[in-house]
């Protein structure tokens, strides 16, 4: 990739920029090709009609969590009401509710036909089945690795050992997340661990929180073939394995480390 010059500045790509050369993905460029046609044909929809149609399924949802909030705090008692908000904000119905709102609100209300409108949901399937197919390979291996218990026996096994409670925890955040690929399962389980540990410490709130931090950047890092973003990110910018783990995964480990380093000289401070 040759230098880009900006105003008589001689810009270098960056190092990563360099070694990868990707083309846009074949349905970015479809469409790329097709929007001045598009844009003749109909008007656009102003930004608050988009707005509203995305911020839809958010407020079901947030309606619907605040209403279980006010439940437990004992302000509010089940009733028909809670049942209608937690129907509607159920992630499924919401989503749903959305997608037909999205349908008559940009498409059929902006002038497109139902055969275009089928078209139009069509090229948007295509793209994504092959994604959710795969995300579901990974993370069947996934569930398959956290049910054999690999994560909780390694993580003990860790936990043993006299490191500071931040080098600890960042420890083992990284190697479930190596193991078994979810961010989510290898925070969980590092909390679960490092939590009685602190214990027998004498710490400050800046101090838990820097190992907070700690844990959320050993669960950062190291993105392979087990994480199901691995394969989103790959699939859908029409990434090979490779070029994934040259670009994604050393992002993300990029950031793990920053992260870390950062927490980790903060620490001596506090």
């Amino acid at each position: 990739m040759r230098d880009i010059v900006w105003r008589g500045l001689r810009i270098q790509p960056p190092y990563i920029g360099n070694k990868i050369q990707v083309a846009p993905p074949p349905q970015i460029t479809e469409e790329l090709a097709k929007r001045d046609e598009t844009a003749k044909a109909h008007s656009l929809p102003p930004f608050w009609m988009v707005s509203f149609s995305i911020g839809i399924p958010l407020l079901l949802m947030v309606v619907k969590s605040m209403i279980e909030l006010f439940i437990k705090l004992e302000y509010m008692y089940e009733g028909k009401f809670y049942e209608v908000a937690s129907f509607l904000g159920h992630p499924f119905t919401a989503l749903i509710i959305a997608t037909l709102i999205f349908t008559w609100l940009l498409g059929t209300r902006q002038g497109y036909t139902r055969n275009e409108l089928l078209d139009i949901s069509t090229k948007a399937l295509a793209p994504a089945g092959m994604i959710i197919l795969i995300i579901g390979s990974g993370g069947t291996f996934k569930q398959m690795l956290i049910d054999s218990g690999v994560g909780d026996v390694l993580a003990q096994s860790i936990s043993k050992t006299q490191f500071p409670p931040i080098i600890l925890a960042f420890i083992i955040a990284a190697a479930v997340r190596i193991i078994l690929g979810s961010a989510t399962v290898s925070m969980i389980t590092t909390a679960g661990i490092v939590g009685p540990i602190l214990e027998s410490y004498t710490l400050s709130d800046i101090h838990c929180a820097l190992i907070v931090i700690s844990i959320a950047s050993g669960t950062t890092i190291l993105s392979h073939v087990n994480d199901s973003g691995f394969w989103l990110v790959g699939k859908y910018l029409g990434l090979t394995e490779i070029q994934t783990l040259k670009s994604w995964t050393v992002m993300e480990t990029i950031i793990a480390l920053g992260g870390f380093a950062f927490a980790l000289l903060f620490s001596f401070f506090v």
